[in-house]
Parts: C-alpha cells; structure tokens; sequence
C-alpha cells in the first residue's frame, strides 16, 4: 500500500503527523500542495470519501481573512472552488490510503489506521 500524506510543509499538525508516521517505521510519501498543487479530481475524490464540509477548515487564517460573500451561502462547488484557488483551507493533514482517507491528525486514529505497517 501507498500512503501519501497531503498538506503544506509548516504545518505544525503536519509535522507531528510526519514525527508520527516515522517514529513507527510508516512509509510514506509527502506531497506539499502549495507547492506541488493540487488536482480537481483528487479533491472531488476526497470530498465523494468524507465530504467537503470535513475538507474545508473553516478554521483556518486563510478562510477567516475572506470576504463575508465567500464565507456565505457555502455549498459543495464553492467550497471546491475556494480550496483549489487557496489550498491552505483544506484541513490538514489529508492521509491518503487508497481505499479510504483519514483528514486531520489524531495518534489513535493513526494508529488503528496504519500502525501495523512497516517501511519495506
């Protein structure tokens, strides 16, 4: 099995994500989608497995610096289109395991997720 974790580089949930994954001997690969984008495909893909509404992190500094008529009258092709226009709104980080993806960190849920894998 592939694992790619999706996010941006500073990301201090991705990097205790990463400090998780390794200190358990987890390989995978790190695909940052500021720098490398992100396809919209993927993020339709993402959005058909747990919906847009878990992707996009209404939390962010980036959703909370937009306008009031972009934060409005959110639905499914909006919130698509906000976070392929600004990536830094998907929640993060985005583990994909190819059958199913796991979005945000928490170690438990790492854990029955991929904690039996070992790096080959």
């Amino acid at each position: 099995m592939t694992i790619t974790m999706y996010g941006i580089t500073n990301c201090d949930t991705i990097k205790k994500a990463r400090t998780w994954l390794e200190s358990h001997d987890v390989a995978y690969r790190f695909h940052d989608y500021r720098v490398e984008g992100l396809e919209a495909e993927r993020l339709d893909g993402w959005s058909g497995k747990v919906g847009w509404e878990i992707l996009l992190n209404k939390a962010s500094t980036t959703f909370r610096e937009l306008s009031d008529r972009d934060k409005t009258s959110l639905d499914g092709k909006k919130a698509k289109a906000l976070m392929l226009a600004k990536p830094t709104m998907i929640k993060r980080p985005v583990l994909d395991l190819g059958d199913r993806i796991l979005v945000g960190f928490k170690p438990d849920v790492y854990q029955q997720a991929v904690g039996g894998l070992k790096q080959v």
